[in-house]
């Protein structure tokens, strides 16, 4: 969830957690991020791990830790930012394109890295570099669509990050947050399919 009001990340969130998703990200750059983070861990009633995005650096990470985010998610790799997270035991995910920052990360305590952009390296590029590096989690960002999420899933990919193929603008702005609720099903359904090979 990007650039969005308080009022608009709650039903966001309702909306996504209504059709079984665990896991929400809200980017950093998001005006009242911090206000947002403590409001839907005060609201969250359906379980749902929330983390904050396009964290920049280890001051933005801390924030967003003390604020209550369960998770760090990077679109670049920041050894502070992985430390900060390491240091309060929370979950960091740093954005990684090479096998070199891959590796790098996951010696520097990541236990996941964000593989970014997805839509530009492809799927094949998971699959090629799981073979040498089969230990390292996966989660490919950028242009996951319905259309390409289960080839990623099939490539060996831990988990899919998803945001403007399903946040759909149009929907959130006429306040129609069924359109996000059945994407989100959707998406849910595709991967789930992927994982057990159908």
């Amino acid at each position: 969830m990007r650039g969005m009001c308080v009022e608009r990340v709650s039903q966001v969130a309702h909306a996504l957690t209504t059709a079984g998703v665990k896991v929400l990200e809200i980017t950093a750059d998001s005006p009242g991020i911090l206000h947002m983070v403590e409001q839907l861990r005060n609201s969250n009633d359906s379980g749902a791990v929330i983390g904050v995005g396009t964290v920049l650096d280890a001051q933005t990470a801390r924030n967003a830790i003390m604020a209550g985010a369960d998770f760090i998610f990077t679109p670049t790799l920041d050894l502070e930012v992985i430390e900060v997270a390491n240091t309060y035991d929370k979950l960091v995910i740093p954005g990684v394109m090479t096998p070199t920052e891959m590796l790098a990360a996951y010696k520097a305590g990541a236990l996941i890295v964000k593989v970014f952009p997805a839509d530009t390296l492809g799927p094949e590029y998971i699959k090629s570099v799981k073979g040498p590096l089969p230990q390292i989690p996966m989660v490919p960002t950028g242009g996951i669509t319905l259309e390409n999420a289960s080839e990623f899933i099939k490539a060996g990919a831990a988990a899919v990050g998803v945001g403007g193929s399903l946040l759909d603008k149009k929907a959130i702005e006429s306040g129609n947050y069924q359109v996000i609720t059945e994407r989100a099903q959707q998406f849910i359904e595709v991967i789930t399919q992927a994982r057990t090979g159908g």
